[in-house]
């Protein structure tokens, strides 16, 4: 189990950061005070992190890409998921979720296929011909604006880890303690500055200022990014 690091100041509280700019910031000056990195490289998960993950790349002058993963939706619904599948293909199953839904082989199939095709279409129009940054040898340290069930954050490790990083690190803003526990299992090591234990946690809690982001501003936070 990874080492799990958080702000003792920041536990159980509510609207913590501005937005997401500044949980990122606050996020990357905390990491500054932990021992050094060596040979970061910052992969945020679009859409929420890459705001999040830009300010984390920026303090400690480590390249930014991204780790683009979607939820495999469950049918019939626009939010919920059963699994998720990830920029280099890789599908991840809740497979407790998957049995309880009554889930079909047809069903997962097609659901599967769909994300695929959603995936591909955003790994293009986020990085176009830019090839993500190898992350072998590297510590590779993956961001999101929060972590609620985990399940998406969980995909993108195991895409990460089949490219043989020297470590994986987790950089998170808020998470709840469930899923920051969960999540830790899988990691050297889970940074976040606000754990909270509440049954109804949500990301949203730790933002003053939230909402979606669109491929627009997803675009303009990666413009000018080398």
């Amino acid at each position: 189990m990874g080492e799990i690091i958080d702000n003792p100041r920041l536990r159980e509280q509510r609207f913590v950061f501005s937005d997401r700019h500044d949980a990122g910031k606050q996020l990357g000056a905390f990491i500054r005070t932990l021992p050094a990195i060596r040979d970061p490289l910052v992969l945020a998960i679009p859409a929420g992190g890459v705001p999040v993950g830009k300010e984390v790349a920026l303090a400690l002058g480590a390249p930014l890409s991204l780790a683009i993963v979607r939820k495999i939706r469950i049918p019939g619904t626009t939010e919920s998921g059963f699994g998720a599948v990830t920029w280099d293909g890789q599908v991840l199953i809740n497979e407790e979720l998957r049995d309880a839904l009554g889930l079909s082989a047809t069903d997962v199939d097609h659901a599967i296929a769909e994300t695929r095709k959603n995936v591909g279409d955003r790994v293009t129009r986020f990085t176009g011909t830019r090839a993500v940054p190898e992350p072998a040898g590297k510590t590779v340290i993956l961001t999101d604006d929060g972590l609620a069930s985990g399940f998406t954050m969980l995909s993108a490790i195991q895409s990460v880890r089949h490219k043989n990083p020297a470590r994986i690190i987790v950089a998170v803003p808020t998470a709840s303690a469930t899923s920051a526990g969960l999540v830790s299992r899988h990691v050297d090591q889970l940074v976040c500055l606000n754990i909270r234990s509440s049954r109804m946690f949500a990301v949203a809690d730790a933002y003053a200022a939230w909402y979606d982001l669109d491929d627009r501003e997803v675009l303009e936070e990666l413009a000018g990014v080398p």
